[in-house]
C-alpha cells in the first residue's frame, strides 16, 4: 500500500508545474474574455506542449520547443482530417501512433511526457463529428496556442537558465526494438480506439487515451500500477467532480480551477501517479465536457467516464505486458531482420 501512496524523488523545477498552469490557463481565461470559450480550450491545449522544454541549451530548448508544437498542430489536423469515417480513423490512429512514437526515439524525446500529447490531441480530434467547413478555423486556434506557448516558452527560459549547459545524455535504443515497440504502441491504440467506436461510446477517445497513459509505464509491473492506479484515481476523481458539477459552476470558476488544476498535476505527476491521476480525471473533465452538459447529465456522463478508463486502462496493461515481453521483442525483431536482409538479397 505505501508504494500506491509514496512520493517520488524528481529533478523538476518547482516552477515549471507554474508556467505549465499558466501556458494552459491564459488562453483559457482569454478564450472567457471574449466569450469563445471553445476556442481558448483549443488554444489551450497547444499549451502543453511546454512540458516539452527539456534541454539547459536555450537555442536546443527553443528548437525542440517549436518542432513539438508544430508536431502537435499536425497531430491535431491529421486527426480532424481523418475523423470522416468511423472505420478509418482507428487504423488513421494506429499509423499515426507508430510514427509519433518512432520519430520521438529518433529525435531522442523519451522523457517524459513522451508522445502522450502528440496521441492524446490526435485522439480527440479524430473523434469528433467531421465538419470540413471548420477545420481551418480549429487548426488556427491550435496555432494560436502555439504561438504563445513558444513566447512563454522563451520569457520563462530566459528567466531560469542561468548558463548554457550540455545536454544530457539519452540512452538510444536500437533500431529494431524502437520499430517493435513502435509497431505495439500502434496495433494497441488502434485496438482502444476500435473497441470504443464498436461499443458506439459518445466519447470514444477517452479509451484510446487511458490505454496510452497506462502503456507508459517504464516496465511491465509500472504498467500493471499505472493500470490500477488509473481506474481508482478516475473513480475518486469522478466522484469529486460529480460534486463539484452539481452546485452549477460558472464558467469562470471553470477557467481558474482548469489552470490550478494544471499546476497541481505537473507538480503531482512525477511524484506520484496515482494521486496525479484523481486531479487529471477532473481537469479532463473539466476540459472536455461543457458546464451545461455537466449539470444536466452529471450521473451519465460520470458513469459513462468510469467505463470508458477502465476498458481503456486494462487494454493498457494488456499493451504493456506485450511491450516489455521478451519474446515478442525477440520474435519481432528476428523477423524484421529476415525481411530487411531479403529486401537486400
Amino acid at each position: 500500500m505505501k508504494k500506491y501512496i509514496a512520493f517520488d524523488k524528481t529533478t523538476r523545477k518547482w516552477h515549471l508545474p507554474v508556467v505549465a498552469g499558466l501556458a494552459v490557463g491564459i488562453p483559457m481565461i482569454f478564450g472567457w474574455y471574449i466569450d469563445n470559450f471553445d476556442a481558448g480550450k483549443l488554444a489551450s491545449l497547444a499549451g502543453l506542449s511546454i512540458l516539452y522544454i527539456q534541454s539547459d541549451k536555450l537555442s536546443e530548448r527553443m528548437m525542440l520547443l517549436m518542432t513539438c508544437c508544430f508536431g502537435i498542430m499536425s497531430s491535431y489536423a491529421i486527426g480532424l482530417l481523418f475523423s470522416f469515417n468511423p472505420f478509418f480513423a482507428p487504423l488513421a490512429l494506429g499509423f499515426l501512433s507508430f510514427f509519433i512514437h518512432y520519430s520521438l526515439h529518433k529525435l531522442h524525446l523519451t522523457r517524459p511526457p513522451g508522445n502522450f500529447f502528440f496521441i492524446m490531441l490526435a485522439s480527440t480530434a479524430i473523434c469528433t463529428p467531421f465538419d470540413m467547413d471548420s477545420i481551418p478555423t480549429k487548426i488556427g486556434y491550435i496555432a494560436l496556442g502555439t504561438i504563445f506557448t513558444c513566447s512563454l516558452g522563451f520569457v520563462y527560459s530566459l528567466l531560469t537558465l542561468k548558463k548554457q549547459g550540455e545536454s544530457s545524455a539519452i540512452r538510444v535504443k536500437d533500431s529494431y526494438t524502437n520499430i517493435v515497440e513502435s509497431i505495439i504502441f500502434g496495433v494497441f491504440i488502434l485496438i482502444s480506439l476500435a473497441i470504443a467506436f464498436g461499443l458506439e461510446l459518445d466519447n470514444p477517445y477517452w479509451m484510446p487515451i487511458s490505454c496510452l497513459a497506462v502503456m507508459q509505464g517504464s516496465n511491465s509491473k509500472h504498467t500493471w500500477k499505472r493500470g490500477t492506479q488509473r481506474i481508482i484515481g478516475t473513480f475518486i476523481g469522478l466522484g469529486i467532480t460529480w460534486l463539484i458539477a452539481y452546485n452549477n459552476p460558472s464558467p469562470l470558476f471553470m477557467v481558474i480551477s482548469i489552470t490550478l488544476l494544471q499546476m497541481i498535476v505537473e507538480f503531482l505527476v512525477v511524484r506520484n501517479y496515482g494521486i496525479a491521476v484523481i486531479f487529471i480525471t477532473v481537469l479532463t473533465i473539466f476540459l472536455s465536457e461543457s458546464g451545461g452538459q455537466l449539470s444536466q447529465d452529471t450521473d451519465q456522463v460520470f458513469l459513462a467516464r468510469l467505463f470508458d478508463i477502465s476498458i481503456g486502462s486494462i487494454i493498457g496493461i494488456i499493451g504493456g505486458w506485450a511491450l516489455y515481453h521478451e519474446k515478442i521483442h525477440y520474435y519481432a525483431t528476428q523477423q524484421l531482420q529476415k525481411f530487411k536482409n531479403e529486401e537486400d538479397l
